[in-house]
């Protein structure tokens, strides 16, 4: 449960509609001052002081426009037009790696940023792997023991930091020019010794949903994809006059938002792809997951959205365990 320390009022959670400061009983402590991972819609129920910044109930419907063009190829021509330039708007560290974790780096256009990987010893056959996109826009070792299920089921995990965080090269954007770092991080890992890149997975939490969500339809590299309280649909939360430090581009202009909104590409899916999310989320986090799957499916793509219980981080654990499951069926035959 949150213990309030005030309220912020912003989004660094997508999911979400506001930001408290806050840590959660049921999640590891950080340093950090604000969650990373937001405030549910089951905290702010029990917490009076979040209240006046609900969102008007119109705002819960799905809103972005569904498009019929590829993702992939929308990308080859859209370029974000960025109002202000600058870091992640999460100040955090750079943390040193536990024993047993990797620091590596990998390219993404003229940057270089860097990554967790729990390489396997030498004499390994290959491995599956998933790469696990955090939440937040700032990367802890919370982020990284949130990935434990995936390790102790025998993958490969590698966790990248996104340009702008943690004192990275590179202008924050907010859920675009963030995927072509997750596919910048996928080719580096694909072509490792130790992983089998037959059997490459990607999953994300909270904002790392929405991102991973958006790079499973800008590539068919992937096996699976699954996300966990991702948002699929951007401009449910941020309308035209919106003001937040996440905030970097014109809301005015609805395709920096359809860009952003996993629900308006739902027909781009290149991998099959659960959408994980919780009980006690927000209604609009309910309505565009199943609305995203209604899209995909009518597509005839294997897409589906399911209620787990719990809260935004309570659910990640269950979630993660079903979407070991829903990997290995994935897995290609023998």
């Amino acid at each position: 449960m949150c213990k309030n320390s005030g309220v912020i009022v912003g989004l660094v959670a997508m999911g979400l509609c506001v930001l408290a400061a806050c840590e959660s009983a049921e999640s590891p402590k950080s340093s950090r001052t604000t969650h990373r991972s937001g405030v549910t819609a089951g905290d702010q129920a029990e917490n009076p002081e979040t209240q006046e910044h609900r969102p008007d109930r119109q705002a819960l419907a799905p809103a972005v426009k569904i498009q019929k063009e590829d993702y992939a190829e929308v990308r080859k021509r859209f370029r974000t037009k960025l109002l202000e330039r600058g870091p992640a708007p999460q100040e955090e560290p750079m943390h040193r790696p536990p024993t047993g974790v990797t620091e590596v780096e990998y390219t993404s256009g003229t940057l270089r940023l860097k990554a967790w990987v729990n390489r396997p010893p030498k004499d390994n056959p290959k491995l599956a792997a998933v790469l696990f996109v955090h939440g937040g826009f700032a990367f802890g070792p919370p982020d990284w023991e949130m990935t434990k299920p995936y390790r102790d089921a025998g993958y490969v995990v590698l966790v990248p930091i996104l340009r702008g965080e943690n004192g990275q090269p590179g202008s924050f954007s907010l859920l675009y020019d963030e995927v072509d770092d997750v596919l910048a991080a996928a080719k580096y890992l694909a072509v490792q010794p130790y992983v089998d890149s037959d059997r490459l997975y990607l999953a994300g939490h909270s904002s790392g949903g929405s991102v991973a969500l958006l790079t499973a339809m800008a590539s068919n590299r992937f096996r699976a994809v699954a996300s966990f309280d991702g948002l699929p649909d951007l401009a449910a939360v941020f309308k035209p006059g919106k003001k937040a430090n996440e905030l970097r581009f014109d809301l005015n202009d609805a395709r920096e938002l359809e860009v952003r909104s996993p629900l308006a590409y739902a027909a781009s899916f290149k991998c099959p792809a659960r959408l994980y999310y919780s009980h006690q989320a927000w209604e609009h986090m309910h309505r565009t997951s199943q609305r995203t799957a209604e899209v995909a499916k009518e597509r005839g793509l294997d897409v589906e959205a399911i209620l787990v219980e719990g809260n935004h981080l309570s659910m990640v654990q269950p979630a993660m365990k079903q979407s070991i499951e829903f990997f290995r069926a994935k897995a290609p035959a023998k």
